[in-house]
């Protein structure tokens, strides 16, 4: 975590957030959203990483929303950094993206379905970002080690691996919690607690979600020693313009961490 010299609170013992929304929409909504979790995340000492996606790639539909525009969308995100003197984070799709995309953030993320893409593994690790690598819904946690391998072997040791569910059958993940542990051998290990709630494969093709669980997935990803949490959050999800049916409300951000902070100090006594 040291490399990213806009964290704070590195050592208040808590672990490190990484939130925003699924996706640029426009301006007001991100900075909204990075305004309202920074301020928390301040108050409650947690290191905190902003995310939004510059583009959505991967979507059920071909009319589904992808996003504002590349440039446009990467422009807002690095005014959050610049503005609000905050590490920002956004996802890759492919070796060109990871060019492109590290002018403007400190943190490339790999999606789950390409975590076990060489190449964009070695496009990312090659600009020096943190790369953040979304564990495969497919894959065992014993298997992260070799993308996490890929990256180091390229010449960059700042990898991050995120847990996301597996797939259960056609419509559901879950997340088996014995995999953090596992994973934390290889690299820091976060839970991304609003994607592993998600139901894909909707004859709606569009996914659902349990969002009334996000409480419980985080409080035991805690529980078992993740080192950060990922949460999708919007201040309205009903009428955000991607995965609204698994983000957290933003307005019940803070009462979530704040429970979250204790189970930490709890298992660290």
């Amino acid at each position: 975590m040291n490399n990213l010299n806009q964290l704070k609170h590195t050592n208040s013992g808590n672990f490190f957030l990484i939130a925003g929304p699924c996706v640029v929409e426009n301006e007001n909504n991100v900075f909204e959203v990075a305004c309202t979790v920074k301020e928390i995340c301040n108050k409650l000492e947690i290191p905190f990483i902003f995310k939004a996606s510059y583009k959505k790639a991967n979507r059920s539909r071909i009319d589904s929303f992808t996003g504002i525009g590349d440039i446009q969308a990467l422009e807002i995100i690095q005014k959050v950094k610049t503005q609000l003197q905050i590490p920002v984070l956004t996802d890759v799709h492919t070796a060109e993206e990871c060019e492109l995309a590290a002018k403007y953030v400190d943190v490339l993320q790999i999606p789950a379905f390409l975590c076990r893409q060489t190449d964009l593994l070695i496009a990312a690790a090659k600009t020096g970002k943190v790369v953040n690598i979304k564990k495969g819904q497919f894959l065992s946690p014993e298997a992260m080690q070799f993308a996490v391998s890929k990256v180091k072997d390229s010449g960059n040791e700042n990898v991050w691996i995120t847990e996301r569910g597996t797939t259960f059958g056609y419509q559901d993940l879950v997340i088996d919690y014995r995999g953090i542990p596992v994973m934390r051998n290889f690299a820091p290990t976060i839970l991304d607690i609003t994607h592993s709630l998600q139901q894909p494969n909707q004859s709606s093709g569009v996914t659902g979600g349990k969002p009334e669980l996000i409480e419980i997935v985080a409080k035991a990803g805690i529980a078992v020693g993740v080192d950060g949490i990922f949460i999708e959050t919007h201040p309205n999800p009903s009428v955000a313009l991607s995965d609204g049916a698994n983000m957290l409300q933003l307005d019940k951000l803070e009462r979530l961490l704040k429970k979250l902070i204790k189970i930490r100090k709890a298992i660290h006594e």
